[in-house]
């Protein structure tokens, strides 16, 4: 049997919709939670999830 596991929010540390498998592989997903309406850009690979900073929009263009 594979072991699965909920994907926890990284903002809030609610449990979101979303599952991983020991197999699942994940790249910039956009990750929503629907408890503090949040989206997160993650990775995920054997059950690691880590997320991505995304730089500011603003210090792009000073």
């Amino acid at each position: 049997m594979d072991e699965s596991q909920w994907i926890i929010c990284p903002v809030c540390g609610s449990k979101t919709r979303d599952r991983l498998r020991q197999d699942t592989v994940l790249k910039n997903y956009p990750l929503y939670c629907p408890k503090c309406k949040q989206e997160t850009l993650i990775n995920a690979k054997e059950l690691q999830i880590t997320v991505i900073k995304e730089p500011d929009a603003k210090a792009q263009y000073q």
